[in-house]
């Protein structure tokens, strides 16, 4: 054979493996620029991921909003109180306390627009047949819509409430009773009972009532002293009772509904509450300051 037909079979296989070798590189380099396309493909999928779970937890303004929205109470019904020395009729005082200054003495109140109280005293001395002697007191307190105690209307309920305890526990008391109340406000009770001093034989009567968001507290109390006899139980609560239903009518009248039995000054239509009505009436309330002065000590007195 000769040596130019040995020469190309071995060409031949030169060229078949420079063939194959390109080919290899081709196929190399086709996978190295489809990986960054895989990357470039996941790098999208994982950031739009992100991007709908940020969504998810961030929310809309809106809906972040109505998460974070205080909560809401009922507005209180009943904006201003009457003048408590003006909220029964001269009728009506001289029926209950006839010898009494009809101005009454009004106790001290911080806040006119939430509470006030007003008392009378009658002493009428019959020289030596002795003296009869009255003491009436009326107080309000009125509560303002809280969200963080409630609403007016169930703070005055629950103050009510207590108001009723409160009086059928009274230290002393004999004979207590009590019954519940219609046609005067939403809520009325009667207490009544007998109470010894050194003066005399005291009758007692305590009408509390619930109007709205205001609660009024009536005292009344009688005896007779220096040989006196003692006045009739069942005349003095009727008394009070009328009188409580006359003082309801008043707090309505000052709020713009109906008409006031009472000649004081509270007449007004919804009139705007004074700056310190946001205080929680129930932390300090002066209803009981009148009460605290004794009827007896002024009697003993007077007599």
């Amino acid at each position: 054979m000769s040596e130019g037909t040995m020469q190309r079979p071995a060409q031949v296989d030169q060229r078949d493996e420079r063939d194959r070798r390109a080919k290899r590189l081709h196929r190399v380099l086709v996978g190295a620029a489809a990986v960054p396309v895989m990357l470039i493909a996941a790098g999208c999928s994982s950031d739009s991921g992100s991007e709908d779970a940020g969504a998810k937890s961030s929310g809309s303004p809106e809906a972040a909003a109505s998460a974070s929205a205080s909560p809401t109470v009922q507005a209180a019904a009943y904006k201003s109180l009457p003048e408590p020395c003006g909220v029964l009729s001269k009728k009506t005082l001289g029926e209950m306390v006839p010898k009494a200054s009809k101005s009454g003495k009004e106790g001290t109140s911080d806040d006119t627009s939430t509470r006030g109280s007003c008392s009378w005293s009658s002493l009428d001395n019959n020289g030596v047949k002795g003296s009869q002697f009255r003491w009436l007191n009326i107080s309000l307190l009125r509560f303002e819509s809280d969200t963080s105690r409630g609403s007016g209307e169930d703070q005055a309920q629950a103050y009510y409430e207590k108001q009723v305890q409160d009086a059928q526990s009274s230290e002393g008391a004999k004979n207590a009773k009590s019954q519940p109340l219609s046609g005067t406000g939403d809520a009325a009770t009667t207490v009544t009972y007998d109470l010894k001093k050194k003066e005399g034989s005291f009758k007692q009567q305590t009408v509390v009532t619930r109007v709205e968001n205001v609660v009024v507290s009536l005292d009344y109390n009688g005896a007779g002293l220096a040989g006196e006899k003692t006045p009739s139980a069942a005349t003095l609560t009727k008394l009070a009772e009328k009188a409580a239903k006359e003082a309801v009518a008043s707090v309505s009248s000052a709020n713009g509904e109906g008409s006031g039995g009472g000649t004081g000054s509270g007449s007004g239509t919804s009139p705007s509450p004074s700056k310190s009505a946001s205080k929680s009436p129930s932390q300090s309330p002066e209803q009981s300051e009148s009460k605290s002065a004794s009827p007896t000590k002024s009697a003993a007195k007077k007599s």
